[in-house]
């Protein structure tokens, strides 16, 4: 594998910023290593990313809607194509902000955002600093009283109704950072794993950097979430009598980093748009595969597990990409059925490694789509940041004349029929699996939320039908009356 650091270039008469000493600029990866190559032809025979589904399975079909990926590319693969077709220059980080003002195209002076293509070559900083722009670092503290608030927070970290967003705010963004460092502490995995420190914060430091913080959904507040989600699926009898240490580690881990570097838009978008990473990776997984490939190169990049044997080390990047692949939803049916004939037939024994591995991937699935199971006070701002990111998708697919993704129009969906749907094809099979497997007050809970979830957006949506027939009643009777009265009767005209 070839490694390229690129550095950015200073002048000569300023001192190097400290930011800069810690950060190596860009990493790209060579497409001949076994890793960061595209995925094995002899594996891509058995698995084409399609999904083998019953016409009359409904659960199956909403699945496949959400993550079609049938399409497929006309020719021979190359590495990393990334300048064969025009929407490989659109800048998936200020593409949203950039078309809330009306253009794509409007940037000048310093105003202007750095373009930063879906790629490993992360040049985001080494770009500010060639044009003089301060880099922009959130302190870890607004001060005494919030910390104070926060480290009152984090006493509570393993309850289901934790407020991520206002944890967020009384660490000032850093939520990902805190979260993570305290969980991996608690555990004693610091020690443990003998990790150090610098370099812990530094790759933490740079996974919560490398989220689209102005993706309305998939950002490090998304990421802090799942996070804490999944502490809480640890912390469960089944999981916690059964995990070792490493199992912890590994699921923390991928937690942090099962979004990372997302461009807050779908495997379908990529796919269509003939991004060079849907190539790469044959467009199977493909988000999933970029966000592993991400987080590995930053483990790398920082030297987090160097001290650990080769071996070790590799065998923690693949079964982090195992966990991470996992959250593939349009892989969904195939880990619900093999969860739900393990448990059928009661053979899913956790003192085998492989079958703790799989509890592991079910729980990050869980924690990944467990906004509908939470209270309506956090649900309701998760459901609507979602769709704003759907929507935004829409958006950019209809200015660039594609054709629009499903639940992406924001003339044709509303927030209620996408939720509904979602919860009854998606999450309501999972969960209600995940409550067999660990039949706990927690499952419980979750189901209840969801249930009552569901019902709100049930009524929501009947309000809103209401509302638009009576305004399509309304619209009818005026224009029947504005046509009645440009009618001129007979005897008016003779007179």
């Amino acid at each position: 594998m070839e490694v390229c650091y690129q550095l950015p270039v200073l002048p000569l008469d300023r001192p190097v910023p400290k930011h800069v000493l810690s950060r190596r600029g860009a990493i790209s990866f060579s497409s001949s290593s076994s890793l960061f190559g595209a995925p094995d032809p002899r594996q891509l025979s058995q698995r084409r990313g399609a999904i083998s589904y019953d016409s009359s399975d409904q659960t199956a079909l909403y699945i496949r809607m959400l993550g079609d990926v049938r399409v497929r590319s006309q020719v021979g693969f190359e590495p990393e194509r990334r300048s064969s077709h025009p929407y490989l220059c659109i800048d998936f980080r200020t593409l949203h902000t950039r078309l809330s003002c009306g253009s794509l195209s409007s940037d000048s002076g310093t105003e202007k955002r750095v373009h930063r293509l879906l790629s490993f070559q992360r040049y985001l900083h080494s770009s500010r600093l060639l044009r003089g722009i301060p880099q922009q670092i959130p302190l870890p503290i607004l001060d005494e009283d919030y910390s104070g608030q926060a480290r009152c927070m984090l006493e509570k970290v393993g309850n289901w109704n934790f407020d991520i967003f206002l944890f967020d705010k009384l660490t000032n963004g850093n939520s990902l950072i805190t979260l993570t460092i305290h969980l991996l502490n608690q555990y004693g995995l610091v020690d443990l794993f003998q990790l150090d420190m610098v370099k812990l914060w530094r790759f933490l430091v740079l996974v919560q950097e490398d989220y689209h913080n102005d993706n309305p959904y998939h950002n490090s507040v998304h990421a802090a979430d799942v996070t804490q989600a999944m502490y809480c699926y640890l912390q469960e009898p089944m999981l916690a009598k059964s995990l070792t240490s490493y199992d912890i580690l590994l699921g923390i881990l991928a937690a942090a980093t099962h979004d990372l570097d997302h461009p807050g838009v779908n495997q379908p978008f990529l796919i269509k748009s003939d991004h060079y990473l849907a190539t790469l990776y044959r467009n199977t997984s493909v988000l999933e595969n970029h966000h592993w490939k991400s987080a590995v190169g930053l483990l790398r990049e920082t030297g987090l597990f160097s001290h650990l044997p080769a071996e070790d080390s590799m065998n923690m990047e693949r079964e982090l990409g195992s966990l991470i692949l996992a959250t593939d939803i349009s892989r969904q049916n195939d880990y619900l059925s093999r969860f739900r004939t393990h448990l059928d037939q009661e053979s899913l024994c956790l003192s085998n490694a492989s079958h703790r591995h799989f509890a592991l991937q079910m729980a990050l699935k869980c924690a990944d789509i467990c906004n509908p199971c939470r209270p309506w006070e956090l649900s309701k701002q998760w459901s609507e940041k979602v769709t704003e990111e759907f929507f935004q998708q829409g958006d950019i697919e209809k200015k660039h004349k594609l054709e629009v993704s499903p639940l992406c129009d924001r003339e044709k969906n509303t927030i209620s029929n996408i939720q509904i749907g979602f919860m009854t094809y998606v999450a309501e099979p999972l969960f209600g699996e995940w409550a067999r497997f660990s039949n706990t007050r927690l499952s419980q809970t979750m189901l209840g939320h969801m249930g009552l979830n569901k019902a709100s957006w049930s009524g929501l949506q009947q309000e809103q039908t209401i509302v638009s027939e009576e305004a399509e009643l309304s619209t009818a009777s005026e224009e029947a009356g504005g046509s009645r009265s440009k009618e001129i009767p007979q005897g008016s005209r003779e007179s």
